[in-house]
C-alpha cells in the first residue's frame, strides 16, 4: 500500500534529516528531463565560458551565474515548493525572510583534483556553532558518480562540530542522477571530488541565505529591474526585490519591489517596515509622546 506524504510532512522529514546529518539527499525531486533541457539551454555557455583562476575555484573547472536569466528551466529548481520549505524550516529562525544566494553551474572537467574541504558559511565573519548563514542544493546536470567529481560530504560536521577540527573519517561521495537534489547545511563540511574519468560532470548549485545577509551574487546586478519585473512576484522577491525587516534593502526608504511597478521617478516618502517586536516599542514611545503634549 502507498502512504501519501503531504508537502507539510515531506518538508519536516527532509529539514529533520538536514538538522541532524548535515546533509540529504531529495530523488527524483524533478523529472530527468526537466533537468536535460536546462541542461540543453546552458550548453553554450558551459562552451563559450572559460576556466577558472586560482585552486579553489578550479583551473580545470568551468563556473557562471545568472541562471535565472539564461534557462527559464532554472525556475523550478530555484521555486521548488519542497525545497524551499526545507529552507525556510532551518533558516527561518534567524531572518525574517530567506534570499536567493546564487545560482551557479559548475562543470568538473577531466583531470580536476579534489577540491579543498571548506564550509560555505565561511563566506562571512559571523559566529559559528549557533546560527546556520545559508542552504546550498546542488542538483545534478549529469551522473553524479565516485569517479567523476561527486560532491564530498563529511556527515555531522555542521553546526557546534564545525568548530572541531576536520574529522579522521573519510568523506561519503554523493551518488546522485539528474533530478536528484542535495541539501547542504552551510556549516557542513564538504568539496567537489576528483574528476578521474575522461568525460565532464556538470551540476548546479541554488543557494538560499538568511535576508539580512549580503549575498554571494550581487541580485540587482545579475537582475537588475528591466529583468525583474518579467518575473513572478515570489520570484522577484527572492532574489532580492523586498525589504528584510527593519528597513534593510530599501530604495529611498521603501521597499524595492517599487521599481518593478509604474514608478515614475518622483520623490518617495520612507514608509516604516519593522519586525513586530520594533513597531510595538516604536509605538508605544509614539503614546508616550502624545499623552505628555
Amino acid at each position: 500500500m502507498t502512504v501519501s506524504i503531504t508537502l507539510s510532512q515531506a518538508i519536516a522529514r527532509h529539514a529533520t534529516e538536514l538538522k541532524t546529518q548535515g546533509y540529504c539527499l531529495v530523488p527524483d525531486a524533478l523529472p530527468a528531463a526537466a533537468i536535460a533541457a536546462l541542461d540543453a539551454d546552458l550548453a553554450d555557455d558551459f562552451a563559450r565560458t572559460p576556466f577558472g583562476q586560482g585552486h579553489f575555484y578550479g583551473e580545470t573547472t568551468k563556473r557562471f551565474g545568472r541562471l535565472l536569466i539564461r534557462s527559464d528551466h532554472a525556475r523550478a529548481l530555484v521555486q521548488h515548493a519542497l525545497i524551499v520549505g526545507i529552507v525556510e524550516t532551518i533558516l527561518s529562525p534567524w531572518c525574517d525572510c530567506i534570499q536567493l544566494n546564487t545560482t551557479q553551474a559548475i562543470a568538473i572537467h577531466p583531470g580536476a583534483p579534489a577540491q579543498l574541504p571548506h564550509r560555505d558559511q565561511d563566506m562571512w565573519r559571523g559566529p559559528v556553532g549557533d546560527i546556520e548563514y545559508l542552504v546550498n542544493v546542488m542538483w545534478p546536470l549529469t551522473p553524479f558518480t565516485p569517479e567523476n567529481g561527486a560532491t564530498l560530504i563529511w556527515p555531522r560536521t555542521h553546526g557546534a562540530n564545525a568548530l572541531d577540527a576536520e574529522p579522521p573519517e573519510a568523506p561519503l561521495p554523493a551518488e546522485m542522477a539528474p533530478g536528484a537534489a542535495l541539501l547542504l547545511l552551510g556549516s557542513t563540511l564538504h568539496g567537489a571530488g576528483a574528476n578521474i574519468t575522461n568525460t565532464v560532470r556538470r551540476g548546479v548549485v541554488v543557494g538560499y541565505a538568511l535576508g539580512w545577509l549580503k549575498p554571494y551574487e550581487n541580485p540587482w546586478l545579475a537582475y537588475p529591474p528591466a529583468i525583474a519585473r518579467t518575473f513572478p512576484p515570489a520570484l522577484a522577491g527572492l532574489v532580492g526585490y523586498r525589504q528584510h525587516r527593519p528597513n534593510l534593502g530599501n530604495y529611498e526608504g521603501q521597499c524595492p519591489s517599487i521599481l518593478l511597478g509604474d514608478q515614475s521617478g518622483a520623490p518617495l516618502g520612507a514608509i516604516d517596515a519593522l519586525r513586530p517586536d520594533q513597531q510595538a516599542v516604536v509605538d508605544a514611545h509614539a503614546h508616550d509622546q502624545q499623552a505628555a503634549s
